[in-house]
């Protein structure tokens, strides 16, 4: 399977338009308009314009369907990663022209992430009432303010899936304010110019929440590795925590306590994969843990 994205969650992103504007604190360094701004894309803040992307770029889930379905295995669409589905100033027709797009690639699997729950119902297609088999629904939530704002939001509507990103994690999260649980959650640092720290016992404690509740966990990536436990409680060096827990495993690498969690919900599992021994050939320092990569059974 031909991956065109390096976020390690999906096979390919896709942006229906391009333009977003700060919402929440989460946004403060927000990677996509950094990239916007980089290449002249589009302009990010209120009231600027979202540009569509071109016909021959919407052309491309169509080939990512028709490969999905030549391998039997569903590929995961980020949708969208310069944008926000739900955002009231969406082109005109857009939303609804992606709809239909996604309805017409049903061998691929949707992951379209907010941070405007309280939209989507509006933004939701007519022949949706019960959800669509392949679209996951997710929140933003970077810190328990925006999750205790934006999970109660979520919850109620109709998804096959309903999962939260907790990144860039920028402060503590627990779900147990809430009796209806996720069905799945990636946590990741902030990377980039200037990121704020993800404090380990934040990483640690939702990842251990989860297993504890059997909700499937996804550590995306420590951000930097000024915030990877082998620099911070192992007291590790730099260059040997890129060796040991390398950047392939994500931004500052991802393994927590000995495990690179990659977990998916059950029925939309990948093949499983063994434990793992780390990528690098040097020995292990003392007090570093060995590295697996932790599936769903």
């Amino acid at each position: 399977m031909k991956r065109t994205t390096k976020i390690e969650w999906a096979h390919h992103t896709f942006n229906p338009w391009l333009g977003c504007q700060h919402v929440s604190p989460g946004c403060e360094n927000c990677y996509a308009e950094t990239l916007a701004n980089r290449f002249n894309k589009v302009t990010w803040g209120p009231g600027q314009e979202r540009k569509r992307t071109s016909t021959k770029y919407w052309a491309k889930p169509g080939k990512w369907d028709r490969e999905a379905k030549e391998e039997g295995v569903p590929h995961r669409v980020f949708c969208a990663s310069m944008a926000d589905v739900f955002d009231n100033n969406s082109p005109p027709g857009a939303r609804e022209d992606l709809w239909d797009l996604i309805h017409n690639t049903p061998h691929l699997l949707w992951l379209i992430l907010t941070k405007r729950p309280q939209n989507i119902r509006e933004g939701l297609p007519d022949n949706w009432p019960d959800g669509f088999d392949h679209v996951w629904l997710g929140i933003t939530a970077e810190d328990q303010q925006e999750y205790d704002r934006r999970w109660p939001v979520l919850a109620p509507l109709p998804a096959t899936v309903k999962f939260i990103s907790y990144e860039p994690a920028i402060g503590p999260l627990t779900l147990k304010r809430h009796t209806q649980k996720p069905d799945w959650l990636i946590w990741g640092g902030e990377s980039g110019q200037n990121p704020r720290p993800l404090d380990t016992s934040w990483a640690r404690s939702i990842t251990q929440e989860c297993l504890q509740a059997g909700i499937p966990v996804f550590g995306k990536q420590w951000g930097t590795y000024a915030n990877n436990l082998l620099v911070t409680e192992k007291a590790i060096e730099t260059h040997t925590a890129k060796l040991l827990d390398p950047p392939e495993n994500g931004k500052g690498g991802a393994v927590l306590d000995g495990r690179l969690h990659r977990q998916f919900p059950a029925q939309h599992q990948e093949h499983q994969t063994r434990p793992q021994p780390p990528t690098g050939r040097l020995p292990l320092p003392s007090g570093a843990p060995n590295q697996e990569q932790e599936t769903n059974p």
